[in-house]
């Protein structure tokens, strides 16, 4: 186990560079398996996430090389592998491997998904999507196995009952190699969605419709990859940043950010009176006078991300007045809470609601990061707490945030990161 030790209270300053996206990272690796020749990927975060999957590739013979931010992965080689729980369950999008296994083999055989947990994340979506694709499902000893018929699967017109993410992505990676036209209906619109759509289509998939509620695929033979692929910054990361700068009082530049993703994460900060100086791919953090209390509402994209409502709350915690959260994705996401807590947080959850109340001096504490984004939340809390913070279960946080402890360095903060690393 690894802990985040930070001796906060200190106001912070410099620069700092977002790196690629996670949630389109996690989805691009397991795409890469549809392709017949080597895939080059630019701008992969160093994440304990990219570390899992590549393993979970090396299981179906498929070799990958990371250097500096580009991954290289080749599946020329690949052959049919289950994928039991174990490393499957480390991490929830594992379970874009049922979609592109059964893309490539007409077969998946993967152990539950595991990933943090917050809460209720049924994959019935995906189920039913696959068996509308032809491909017959049943869970077995605790896995999912996944089965194409003998022609093949075919095309057809997928309705999602509720928005869900993670089975839209696995609908477009089993139906890029489908025969016919598959109709995904109420899709889910999320950058990473759309930087997805953008490298299968740049290896000759045919996707259109991305970024709206319905999305169009016509299957083809093969997939070829000639060119590399930049992912798209980390919306979610950049989020995080914008909270603990305005948190913190500093002046902080944050560069690499695409400001449209984040437009109703930015709308909640100008609402608060967080000043702002937006650039074309840069946002810059100035101190800010008073920062007034506001109420949060998740919704899917373009909405506020549920990701981004743990690392608002400090900020929240510093505001003026009283705040409301109300997460709609995932309303048990409330782990952060007890935590906050131990540190003097105003702060408590009733009716999967969660009560800010601002002006809350925070003292360090230790503390647990039991997911990536309550981790984050913390990390933040104890870079504005006065005094010692260690969070325990820090792997959380590398799981999700691109060199953290360097680029905090970079910002000026005293962070150290301790303990074993389960993964040297």
């Amino acid at each position: 186990m690894q802990k985040l030790v930070i001796n906060g209270g200190k106001k912070l300053s410099g620069e700092v560079t977002i790196g690629g996206a996670k949630n389109s990272t996690v989805a691009l690796i397991p795409a890469a398996i549809l392709s017949s020749t080597p895939v080059v990927l630019d701008s992969v975060p160093q994440i304990r996430d990219v570390d899992n999957l590549r393993s979970i590739l090396l299981d179906m013979n498929v070799t990958s090389e990371v250097k500096n931010d580009v991954l290289k992965i080749d599946p020329t080689k690949i052959h049919f592998a289950e994928l039991p729980s174990g490393k499957v369950s480390s991490l929830r999008a594992s379970y874009y491997f049922m979609g592109a296994m059964l893309g490539r083999f007409g077969k998946a055989v993967v152990g539950f998904p595991g990933g943090d947990d917050i809460g209720p994340r049924p994959i019935d979506q995906h189920i039913k999507g696959f068996e509308a694709l032809g491909a017959h499902v049943e869970n077995k000893q605790g896995q999912i196995i996944i089965t194409a018929p003998e022609e093949g699967l075919k095309g057809a017109k997928i309705f999602l009952d509720m928005v869900s993410v993670g089975a839209t992505i696995n609908f477009i990676l089993a139906a890029v190699r489908a025969k016919g036209t598959t109709v995904i209906e109420n899709a889910a619109k999320e950058p990473e969605i759309i930087d997805l759509a953008t490298f299968l289509n740049n290896m000759g998939a045919v996707i259109r419709g991305v970024g709206t509620e319905t999305i169009r695929i016509e299957g083809v033979d093969e997939l070829r990859s000639n060119n590399s692929h930049t992912i798209i910054p980390d919306r979610i990361e950049a989020g995080t940043y914008l909270s603990l700068a305005a948190a913190n009082g500093g002046d902080i530049l944050i560069n690499n950010i695409i400001s449209e993703h984040l437009d109703a994460f930015l709308a909640k900060l100008d609402e608060m009176g967080v000043n702002l100086e937006i650039g074309e791919d840069s946002i810059y953090v100035k101190p800010s006078p008073e920062i007034k209390a506001v109420n949060i509402k998740t919704m899917p994209y373009p909405g506020f991300a549920t990701d981004l409502q743990q690392p608002i709350t400090p900020l929240l915690m510093q505001s003026k007045g009283e705040a409301m959260i109300m997460d709609t994705i995932y309303p048990k996401r409330v782990k952060h809470i007890s935590q906050l807590q131990k540190m003097g947080g105003d702060i408590s959850s009733e009716n999967d609601l969660i009560f800010v109340h601002g002006g809350s001096k925070l003292s360090g504490a230790t503390v647990s990061a039991d997911e990536i984004r309550a981790g984050a939340c913390l990390m933040i809390a104890g870079l504005i707490a006065d005094g010692t913070t260690t969070i325990e279960n820090a792997e959380n946080i590398l799981r999700g945030y691109d060199r953290v402890v360097w680029k905090l360095h970079q910002l000026q903060a005293d962070v150290e990161l301790v303990g074993i690393d389960d993964l040297a």
